[in-house]
């Protein structure tokens, strides 16, 4: 069986450390093509980095590739997205919180036989939040705590004035619903939206986010309560170069690559 080819969209912190990876060599996966807002600055990078792929425009993915993986600001998921569904193929999106107004998506891969990839991201425990969903939850809560200048400049905070700069203790600037989260904070709390779409839906799933000066890890809890069980989890995620997203989000990404291949899978 042939390699299935990745192309990367977006060399931040994630695609770079994606990019990295996939270069050194991962077991049934190649890394087939980039596309970066600054194609100068990319080739630079992978110059240095000694990564020979071209870089391409988004509508050419589907000639490069089998699974795009969305590593780009949320506002561009639909440029991503559209030809490799429309293709019939795969993308894995980590701002899945932009999924949320998009049903179309959604129905333009079951329309053409395409895939959409949710991985688990800087969050944990979505595989019992999913068994738990084939029951009944009643409730599920999300707490996320996060240093000031990891929330710094999200669309809430501006749209209603909240400054979050010169903290000396924490704030509660968001409590709402994970539809709402994932709107007002669209860099930040993807992992809202994903466990929204893992158990009972965006607006159902209730969050607080709280700005935190004490805190220099990203920190989510959830807690679930449904017919089979009752569950908390917590995780203290590790900022990557980005203080808006976690280290472990590109680990997971290349996690679940691994799983699509893999002779073994563990988990859901």
């Amino acid at each position: 069986m042939s390699d299935m080819r990745i192309a990367i969209a977006g060399l931040g912190s994630i695609g770079r450390t994606l990019a990295r990876s996939l270069a050194d060599g991962v077991p049934g996966l190649t890394l087939s093509c980039v596309a970066a807002r600054d194609a100068e600055k990319a080739r630079g990078w992978l110059d240095e980095e000694g990564i020979e792929v071209p870089i391409v425009a988004l509508e050419e993915f589907p000639e490069y590739a089998d699974l795009a993986v969305e590593c780009a600001p949320a506002a561009i998921i639909e440029k991503i997205c559209r030809p490799m569904l429309t293709a019939g193929k795969q993308v894995m999106v980590l701002s899945c919180g932009a999924l949320l107004p998009r049903p179309e998506l959604l129905e333009l891969a079951k329309q053409h036989g395409g895939r959409i990839v949710v991985p688990t991201g800087g969050l944990l425990g979505l595989d019992a939040v999913a068994a738990a969903a084939e029951g009944t939850i009643h409730s599920v809560k999300m707490t996320t705590r996060k240093p000031p200048n990891g929330l710094a400049g999200a669309p809430h905070l501006t749209k209603n004035n909240i400054s979050v700069e010169g903290l000396n203790e924490a704030k509660l600037v968001f409590s709402g619903t994970a539809r709402d989260a994932a709107a007002g904070f669209p860099a930040n709390v993807n992992v809202a939206a994903a466990l929204a779409l893992a158990g009972i839906g965006p607006d159902r799933t209730m969050i607080d986010i709280w700005a935190d000066p004490a805190k220099t890890r990203n920190c989510h809890t959830i807690e679930v309560d449904a017919d089979s069980a009752a569950f908390t989890l917590s995780i203290e995620n590790i900022p990557s170069d980005n203080p808006k997203t976690g280290k472990i989000v590109a680990l997971s990404v290349l996690a679940t690559l691994r799983k699509i291949g893999a002779p073994l899978r563990v988990g859901t």
